[in-house]
Order: C-alpha cells, then structure tokens, then sequence
C-alpha cells in the first residue's frame, strides 16, 4: 500500500509538466508566426522582440496571445544604453549578466525593450547600431 501511494505524486507532476510544455510550445508557434520575416527577432523570459523594415516592436506573451507593448523606428536611432531591468537608470557594466533593458534613444524620446538575457542584449546593440546606420 505505501507503495502505492509514491506513486500519488508523480500523477499530479506528469499532468503538469506536460500542460507546461503544451504552453511554451503555444508561446514559440505564436512568437514564430508572428516573427516570420523578420530581420532580427529573439523570444525569452521578458518578451519577444522583431526588425521588420526598419521597425523594431517587442511584445509580451499575455493571455494566450504576444500583446504588442512598443514600437522604434531603427532609422532615427542615436544611442542604445543598457540598462538595469528593475533598478532604475543604473546602467549595466560588461561583466553583468542576467536580465537588463536597452533604451532605444532618438532626440526626446526613448523606449525600453526588455530583455531575460544581458549577452543577447549586447549583441542586439551592435545590430541595430549597424543596421541604423545602414537607413541613414
């Protein structure tokens, strides 16, 4: 009998683990969908993200859905600062690692586009810097 009830357990982790999976397997069809075309796109923990045409949007997996959350016009780029995600305007140095945002500057205005990783988010910089320069 007490082995038997071992078993309890893994019939409530199984199911679980199972309907977790069947949901990031729904995020990433959505986040393909969505991205197909795209110069430049990544999805993690904080959002996905696209450059179609110059057109930088990231959005957020909400609700069974990627809810649109920003858009930047990479042409009109002037400076990409990487910053803290929750710490106000600390910037980041090289070594940090771990969840940061890039502020997307263009004269008065400025975006923030999260990102779950801060090695992903350097790369991006030189990206769109490159890419910025190019619709000069």
């Amino acid at each position: 009998m007490s082995h038997g009830l071992l078993w309890l357990p893994l019939l409530v982790v199984f199911p679980l683990i199972t309907a977790l999976g069947w949901l990031e397997r729904r995020r990433q069809r959505l986040f393909r969908d969505w991205a197909d075309g795209a110069e430049l796109s990544k999805l993690d923990d904080c959002g996905g993200a696209r450059l179609i045409n110059g057109v930088l949007t990231w959005s957020v997996f909400a609700s069974g859905k990627l809810e649109e959350k920003g858009q930047f016009e990479v042409k009109t780029l002037e400076k990409v600062e990487l910053l803290a995600l929750g710490s106000g305007e600390a910037p980041l140095t090289d070594e940090s690692q771990g969840a940061c945002r890039l502020r997307l500057i263009s004269g008065n205005t400025h975006q923030d586009v999260p990102f779950a990783d801060a090695d992903r988010a350097r790369r991006w910089i030189a990206e769109l810097m490159s890419r910025s320069r190019c619709e000069l």
